[in-house]
């Protein structure tokens, strides 16, 4: 209760209020409208004598605390690990992102990375993106933290191109795959060319349009993604795994009264797949083995060996064999970046998932491209506490805010449309008016 009693100048709420907003809105997953109805019902079950702030105002201070993590001074050493990715929304522009960790902290974690663990250092939407603007970006970002040791990063066009110039200026840095995406080039060029696969997915999609108003809508297969659907296959997988089990022993369906016949008609085709999901099955493990690796314990010396030594039990077909040989070869080569006795960054999962809380707490402001909502971003990650919480908005202030949004967003797609549509809108005006006189 301490936090709610110290007071920050100027504001009406505590230092406790605007800590309990944000953890509600970044932590329990709560809308920004949400959370402010949590605290009321909270405050009125216990009788508390607090008042509740709008979700506007909730809406600032996530703002200032993101301003205030993203712009607050940086360490300067040699041992950065950068995260860099884009990620994207209605139109044209991109939003590059840079997270920063110190592998000295990397190194006594043992597990993979939370938002916790890493600190802000670039936002910025750019359209368009290539190389040279990544490079460009790079070099401002180097005078914030030092020289990086490390950048990890998928291997998009415009991110290779920028963080390749990067290291060739800076040779003591080096660039590592991250291995979720680099899994999943393994795992396309592997089922690209299998007719198996292809004729699998097309049947449960197929499937799922036959049976997802039927009484055996509980067994529907997953929804399919278009993008990115060679990083999320496992759910496939699984999926027919069960319903074959569901076939081969349809008494553990109970009472669920589904016709026998109707099942056998609509989705015996999986008996076909018998072999193959054995097969796809294996080749998963061999994913999981080498990302959970890379994830909970980095890419050091001689990684590779420890990878082929995990992978020995779980590799008992050719398809499986070659895969995870060809993993452990790509790890031998990613480990020669490393110092001796150092451990660097093998994965990027975090910045993705600070990606997927982002787009939960815009929700349908999405549509309007970035907006000042992007600041969440970096008032998600590192932590947040009451000290934090009270710098942030004693030397934020949202004039601040308001002029970065200004400055580095520019105009939404949402503002660009009222634009776009604001001669049509006064015609149509002009019109009523005149039918109004008629």
């Amino acid at each position: 209760m301490e936090a709610f009693r110290q007071r920050l100048p100027g504001h009406t709420y505590s230092v406790g209020h605007v800590l309990w907003l944000v953890s509600l809105v970044l932590q329990s997953a709560s809308s920004l409208r949400g959370a402010p109805r949590a605290m009321a019902m909270t405050l009125g079950l216990f009788q508390l004598p607090y008042a509740v702030p709008a979700w506007s105002t909730g809406r600032l201070w996530l703002l200032r605390l993101g301003y205030y993590k993203l712009t607050r001074a940086k360490e300067q050493a040699d041992d950065w690990a950068w995260i860099v990715d884009h990620t994207v929304q209605m139109g044209q522009e991109k939003c590059l992102v840079i997270l920063g960790v110190r592998l000295h902290v990397l190194s006594t974690l043992k597990r993979p990375l939370s938002h916790e663990d890493v600190e802000p250092l670039v936002l910025l939407p750019m359209s368009p993106s290539n190389g040279q603007l990544i490079l460009h970006q790079l070099e401002a970002s180097a005078k914030l933290t030092g020289i990086p040791r490390q950048i990890v990063a998928d291997q998009g066009s415009d991110l290779k191109a920028g963080i390749e110039a990067f290291c060739q200026k800076h040779p003591t840095t080096s660039s590592l795959y991250d291995i979720k995406h680099k899994t999943a080039c393994v795992l396309k060029h592997e089922l690209e060319g299998d007719a198996s696969w292809h004729t699998f997915t097309r049947l449960a999609a197929q499937s799922k349009r036959l049976v997802q108003q039927s009484a055996l809508a509980c067994l529907a297969p997953p929804n399919q993604r278009a993008k990115a659907r060679y990083m999320n296959i496992d759910v496939l997988v699984r999926w027919g795994q069960q319903l074959l089990d569901v076939m081969d022993h349809p008494e553990h369906l109970g009472d669920l009264q589904i016709d026998r016949a109707m099942l056998e008609v609509k989705l015996g085709w999986i008996r076909d797949f018998r072999t193959a999901l054995a097969d796809w099955q294996e080749l998963l493990e061999v994913i999981e083995v080498t990302e959970t690796l890379v994830r909970r314990q980095g890419v050091y010396r001689g990684v590779h060996r420890e990878l082929k030594t995990r992978l020995a039990p779980v590799t008992h077909r050719a398809r499986s064999r070659a895969v995870g040989s060809h993993l452990v070869a790509f790890l031998a080569k990613e480990s020669l970046k490393a110092k001796a006795n150092e451990c660097l960054l093998g994965s990027s999962e975090v910045i993705e998932s600070v990606f997927g809380k982002f787009k939960h707490i815009e929700r349908d402001q999405a549509k309007a491209g970035f907006t000042g909502l992007v600041l969440s971003l970096a008032a998600m990650v590192s932590t947040t506490t009451a000290e934090v919480v009270q710098q942030a908005l004693s030397t934020v202030t949202t004039q601040k805010v308001l002029t970065w949004c200004k400055q580095t967003l520019g105009p939404s797609v949402q503002g660009k449309r009222r634009k776009a549509f604001a001669t049509h809108a006064k015609t149509e005006q002009k019109r009523d008016q005149l039918r109004a006189v008629g």
